[in-house]
């Protein structure tokens, strides 16, 4: 979701304001990702990197996630998203952990899209949460260094259920991976547009959609999404 800084920047707003206009690009994306038959979106809305932000834009990313779930649950609910957080939980404040925890519980039931909120989330960090999860289970005697083969390590991820991701989407011209779900990432198609997040729509993500579904036409793949 690259852009929002720049976004404002050209407006002469201050970078928040290009987050605050970002929130309806979400919402817009998810709308179309529920209607489409999407089976997963995973939004990357603050890195572990983030934390080196200007105070005041930390405090407003960081609230504005509490915003989205307090004010648009009900939404997520008529659209059958079924919503989780994926990340490191420490350094998160108490309240933010809480509505991301109610959250799940409240959509857990939900049949339709899978919506994953990545904050305070880093590709890296998940890649040695899962070692050392290996590496304590191998010191503990339940698992052999011979047994840790690549199921293994997918178990291990901070969410092992979700399939590989079919398509990268990267605005503002990002051309960057971006330290974003490494492993996931290893067979994606990467779509790069120079529209910038703010600015991103209901066109945008169905031409995307319908480009990916018309190339994979008669191949079986489902399309997980990003």
């Amino acid at each position: 979701m690259d852009g929002n800084g720049r976004w404002a920047k050209m407006r002469g707003l201050p970078r928040i304001e290009g987050h605050r206009r970002g929130e309806e690009s979400i919402m817009e994306a998810v709308r179309v990702c529920a209607e489409r038959g999407v089976k997963a979106l995973s939004l990357f809305a603050f890195s572990t990197e983030n934390w080196e932000r200007p105070e005041e834009e930390v405090r407003f990313l960081v609230n504005m996630s509490r915003d989205v779930l307090r004010k648009r649950m009900e939404e997520f609910m008529r659209l059958g998203v079924r919503l989780r957080h994926i990340g490191r939980r420490d350094r998160l404040p108490p309240e933010i952990l809480a509505w991301f925890d109610m959250a799940y519980e409240v959509t857990r039931a939900n049949q339709g899209l899978n919506l994953n909120i990545n904050f305070n989330y880093g590709g890296r960090a998940e890649l040695l949460d899962a070692c050392r999860k290996l590496a304590s289970e191998v010191r503990a005697g339940n698992l052999s260094p011979e047994e840790i083969d690549e199921a293994a390590i997918s178990s291990r991820l901070y969410a092992p259920d979700l399939p590989d991701i079919d398509i990268l989407i990267r605005t503002a011209g990002e051309k960057r991976i971006s330290n974003f779900m490494l492993w996931k990432l290893a067979h994606s198609r990467i779509v790069v547009t120079t529209v910038l997040w703010p600015d991103f729509g209901r066109r945008e993500l169905e031409g995307i959609i319908d480009a990916y579904r018309r190339e994979d036409a008669g191949m079986g793949s489902d399309y997980g999404g990003d």
